[in-house]
């Protein structure tokens, strides 16, 4: 049997703050996607993260949907 899955959005912009993550412009945020596991997230994650990596006001974050849908449910 397959495991559950855990839905994560990966996603990015411009941060007013990069040590934190309110996003300058909401119009402009970068939806990678959406992945049934932080594995999948994370790798998308990571991509997107090097690819901007020399600009210190983009941030990509993994948003563990899954724990906002259903608190309950253990897992990563």
């Amino acid at each position: 049997m397959p495991d559950k899955q855990l839905l994560h959005l990966v996603m990015g912009g411009r941060v007013a703050d990069p040590m934190g993550t309110e996003f300058q412009d909401l119009k402009d945020i970068h939806v990678v996607g959406f992945y049934p596991s932080y594995a999948e997230a994370e790798e998308a994650w990571r991509g997107w993260a090097q690819r901007t990596v020399d600009d210190a006001e983009m941030k990509y974050v993994i948003v563990h949907l899954h724990r906002l849908l259903e608190p309950e449910l253990p897992g990563k």
